[in-house]
């Protein structure tokens, strides 16, 4: 995590230094985020059939080289869009082979599920708060490649780890020998429809990242930058990351019986971060309501990923929780394309308004599906 949120700084400051425009950022970003939402279920098949361990390792190992040949273009000023476009797919097919399995990994390396994910959240939160400003550090002082190099060591340091990790062992799929990729697939489908606590908590979590999520970045940037300047707009993101952390926290500490209900509750608290830009308000006000929304967002987000991780056979998870993180990313590059058209058509505050109350939309409907509200916590979530 780390490394990964060093990438945008360094992949924006890089480019620009070659005079490639902000589009052309878009360009290979988008190509890494395609990339990952089109996969990731196929990882969570792979993951499934095989030993997600060594999946994981191989993904890590594959995108230390990728990095380091970035390191090495840069380093060499030989960079090129369609070599950085060629990278980012490679990244992002790894990442779709990646994650799926760190869904089963926590539940086998843990004894408190929820605990854990607190505590994977908060780390993570950490990083997102040091690694941009790390990243500004090291191409202030250094060079741009070098962070890249950075970026591919934080790989190898994961491989490293997974290599070094010992887990107990799964009991053998009976059928793994007989059945196919593609009815693995469909098995996985079935799976995931037969959770109406899961597809309809999707569904709703769609609408959320094309109104809300999707558009905020770009559209806040733009309020914020030019009216208080890029240290405004730094400390905002950095008031996020700080909310995270502390609804983590407060995820570990506080474990609702009925988790995705109190999740739920807590998602009306999100409906901040987009209103407090929309409506103009001085930059520590919404530096406040950031930190807020990001406590809310996070204690959201570890009762979720406990649920799942603790609701589903651990034969099926890797391809359950593949096919809940495409439905939930597929959406944000989607929102974040009609951002711009959007803003042009009625404002980009109005659009941020609009994206203020969509989160209330969200947590009532949520709160209205029964399957999703009753909802209990599985034995496996808590400490023993």
């Amino acid at each position: 995590m780390l490394g990964d949120t060093m990438l945008p700084v360094a992949l924006s400051a890089g480019l620009l230094g070659y005079g490639y425009s902000a589009g052309d950022i878009g360009l290979v970003m988008a190509a890494s985020t395609a990339c990952f939402a089109g996969f990731v279920v196929f990882g969570g098949v792979f993951a499934d059939r095989f030993d997600a361990r060594r999946l994981m390792i191989g993904a890590d190992l594959v995108r230390v080289c990728s990095q380091s040949t970035a390191a090495v273009l840069f380093t060499t000023h030989q960079v090129r869009l369609w070599e950085m476009a060629v990278i980012a797919v490679v990244n992002g097919t790894c990442a779709a082979m990646f994650q799926p399995g760190v869904a089963s990994t926590i539940v086998r390396v843990s004894t408190d599920v929820q605990g854990a994910n607190g505590a994977t959240r908060t780390a993570e939160s950490i990083a997102s708060l040091i690694g941009p400003a790390l990243a500004g550090v090291l191409i202030g002082f250094t060079s741009t490649g070098v962070v890249f190099a950075v970026h591919a060591s934080t790989y190898l340091t994961s491989a490293l780890c997974l290599i070094s990790l010992r887990l107990p062992a799964l009991p053998p799929r009976l059928a793994a020998a007989a059945s196919t990729f593609r009815a693995d697939l469909a098995e996985g489908w079935r799976e995931f429809l037969a959770r109406t606590w899961m597809w309809s908590v999707i569904l709703v979590w769609m609408l959320y990242m094309v109104c809300t999520i999707g558009p905020y970045t770009p559209l806040a940037a733009a309020q914020i930058i030019p009216a208080h300047g890029a240290g405004a707009y730094g400390l905002v993101n950095s008031a996020l990351g700080a909310g995270t952390a502390v609804g983590a926290v407060c995820a570990m500490r506080v474990r609702a019986a009925r988790p995705l209900r109190a999740g739920s509750m807590a998602l009306f608290g999100t409906a901040l971060m987009p209103t407090s830009v929309g409506l103009g308000l001085p930059v520590w006000a919404i530096a406040c309501c950031v930190l807020a929304a990001g406590a809310s967002s996070a204690y959201w987000g570890v009762n979720w990923a406990t649920s799942v991780q603790t609701q589903v056979p651990g034969d099926i998870l890797n391809r359950i929780h593949a096919y809940e993180v495409a439905g939930s990313i597929a959406m944000v590059p989607v929102g974040q394309a009609l951002a711009g058209p959007a803003s042009t058509a009625f404002g980009a505050r109005h659009v941020l308004l609009a994206g203020g109350v969509v989160p209330l939309i969200v947590a009532a409907t949520l709160l209205s599906i029964r399957p999703v509200r009753t909802l209990g916590r599985a034995k496996s979530a808590t400490p023993h």
